[in-house]
């Protein structure tokens, strides 16, 4: 769609962008929302793909992800051996509604900052204990854990002409056992639940990530591994407002289906753990 508010592009930002940020300006970086919707409050783009950001940079610590990262070289890349959850990167990437265009535009940035319920690359972050790098135009920099950026529905933490920079990912997480469930309409269609199981291998405890059925990531973290009723129990005390409501699922749909795929995950994790 054309944008035919806007009357300038910054092609070249400085290497910290943000500093002369204004009203009416908006960061580009694959652009696959931006240029899908009207626009009319905005009246500049910041192209942040000519900034040198590396897109992967896979060390030790574990992976950092530069937020212009595209999903298609996500979705390339090859986790070391190690990395048993790094199978989780090409799932979450697969979980994208898009097209060829989308797949080969998109960035996993700004897949987090449109922050929709159904935003695949907000499942994998969260659910791999991800910390986000912000940017803010002061030139400060503040660091805040995956978990508490989206706060609803098209609705996140960042303040005005802050930036996400990149996502770390620490190898423990990488190397934590791992099962997903995913339920959606139609086969290629958005998901209506998403939900991601980690388990430290050597112990009982659980890390349970619910998302796309709720306005905002909802992480259940147990030292052991809960049993039915438990799990059960701390799905139904999640807040009504918190369950999603569209065309692809209303919340009571959507908690049924959360208690069911998280109960399938809970068996899994448990039937492969070495006895």
């Amino acid at each position: 769609m054309d944008l035919n508010t806007i009357t300038e592009v910054v092609r070249r930002p400085s290497a910290r962008p943000g500093a002369d940020w204004r009203e009416g300006d908006a960061w580009l970086a694959g652009g696959t929302w931006l240029f899908s919707v009207e626009q009319p409050d905005l009246r500049r783009l910041v192209d942040l793909t000519a900034l040198p950001w590396d897109p992967l940079v896979p060390g030790d610590v574990g992976l950092e992800i530069g937020a212009t990262c595209t999903i298609r070289d996500l979705h390339a890349f090859v986790p070391p051996d190690d990395w048993t959850a790094g199978a989780l990167l090409a799932t979450s990437c697969e979980a994208f509604l898009s097209s060829f265009k989308v797949w080969n535009a998109a960035t996993v940035g700004g897949n987090i900052c449109m922050s929709l319920p159904a935003g695949p690359m907000i499942t994998l972050t969260v659910a791999l204990e991800a910390r986000y790098e912000l940017w803010a135009p002061d030139g400060s920099v503040r660091t805040v854990d995956a978990l508490d950026f989206v706060t609803g529905n098209n609705r996140n933490i960042l303040a005005p002409g802050e930036v996400l920079r990149r996502i770390d990912i620490p190898a423990h997480a990488l190397r934590r056992r791992h099962a997903h469930r995913r339920f959606t309409l139609t086969h290629l269609g958005r998901s209506t639940v998403f939900l991601i199981g980690t388990h430290t291998p050597g112990t009982s405890d659980l890390l349970l990530t619910v998302t796309a059925g709720t306005t905002r990531p909802v992480r259940f973290a147990f030292e052991t591994m809960p049993d039915a009723h438990t799990l059960r129990q701390s799905i139904d005390a999640v807040p009504a407002d918190v369950w999603f409501a569209d065309p692809n699922g209303t919340p009571d749909h959507r908690r049924h289906l959360t208690q069911h795929f998280a109960e399938e995950i809970r068996r899994e994790l448990i039937a492969g753990d070495p006895a």
